[in-house]
């Protein structure tokens, strides 16, 4: 079964932020990229959102032709997908809504082209259930900011080819993608499940008056997370293993697992613990607006991907490793 995987023209269909995200790493690719959203206003929200992106995907290194000239807004789902090489679904987590918009997108689109749907969590056999062709039907989940995170978890349905899987983890690597294959579907694949797990655990110190939002982070920024940029839990914990590696580790720390550490399920989400958290964060941001603290984080991401490049570099590890 071939896939068509020579990718020219792209399609978006919904563009917030992840869908918006999506235009922009295409765009910065040289793509033409073909662009539908029913929300009023959505085509001025779109371009902006793109030239707040540009800055940063010029200074990543854009594509030959590259140009948000090349970006075409329309009116009608149809006229989004007929002429599409991929099509790029990020519209809301609405299962019924998905539902319908793909068996309206696969039956406009052509039957070789590949269809990814950028949900966080809903399995593609129940959404893709009434779409045409769904042999070609993958998810595609990325990471806020698409344009800069490499990261895309690919999932397939139980009517999914495998062929069509490895085809669209080729064109996600063509966007300068790190595809990450999930075996099996299930809710919330695997990175929001982690970070499902952290964020449960963060409210609930906020609610127990352990720690506030801005304190949270820095226990993360400051410890974990920088090392997370670099090197995963697996090889961080076999590491603290010293030489004995994991099974060391796994020995001395094991029994931990079972002590009433975490809360594990999610605290009612009360008047007061929301206050808390939206005031808590009010004064992270400070004086600084969110497109502010959109440039600084895009730098960061810029500064710190650019730093492990070098370093991997430096000891013999293949860049993109």
């Amino acid at each position: 079964m071939n896939f068509n995987t020579d990718i020219k023209t792209f399609a978006a269909l919904g563009t917030g932020v992840i869908g918006s995200g999506w235009v922009a790493r295409a765009l910065a690719h040289g793509l033409d990229v073909i662009a539908w959203d029913p929300a009023p206003g959505a085509e001025a929200a779109l371009r902006e959102r793109t030239a707040k992106a540009w800055g940063a995907l010029t200074a990543q290194g854009l594509a030959p032709g590259a140009s948000q000239d090349r970006l075409k807004f329309v009116a009608t789902v149809e006229e989004c997908v007929a002429h599409a090489d991929f099509i790029q679904e990020s519209a809301p987590e609405r299962q019924d809504l998905k539902l319908a918009l793909h068996a309206q997108i696969t039956a406009a689109a052509r039957p070789d082209v590949l269809i990814g749907s950028s949900t966080s969590g809903l399995l593609p056999t129940d959404f893709y259930a009434n779409s045409q062709h769904p042999e070609r039907c993958v998810v595609g989940h990325p990471f806020n900011p698409v344009y800069l995170l490499p990261l895309v978890e690919v999932v397939g349905g139980v009517n999914t080819a495998p062929e069509a899987v490895q085809a669209a983890m080729q064109v996600y690597r063509s966007l300068g993608m790190r595809p990450l294959h999930v075996r099996k579907e299930v809710p919330g694949f695997i990175a929001d499940r982690l970070l499902e797990a952290m964020w449960r655990e963060s409210l609930h110190l906020v609610n127990d008056g352990v720690a506030t939002t801005g304190e949270i982070d820095d226990a993360i920024r400051f410890g974990a997370g920088m090392r997370w940029s670099f090197m995963g839990s697996f090889l961080i914990y076999t590491l603290a293993g010293g030489d004995a590696g994991m099974r060391h580790f796994m020995a001395q720390f094991g029994p931990a697992l079972k002590l009433p550490w975490t809360k594990l399920e999610a605290p009612e989400l009360t008047d007061s613990l929301l206050d808390a958290v939206a005031e808590g964060s009010v004064e992270q941001l400070g004086t600084r607006s969110i497109a502010d603290w959109e440039r600084y984080r895009d730098d960061c991401l810029m500064a710190v991907q650019e730093a492990i490049r070098n370093t991997k570099i430096k000891h013999g590890i293949a860049p993109d490793a």
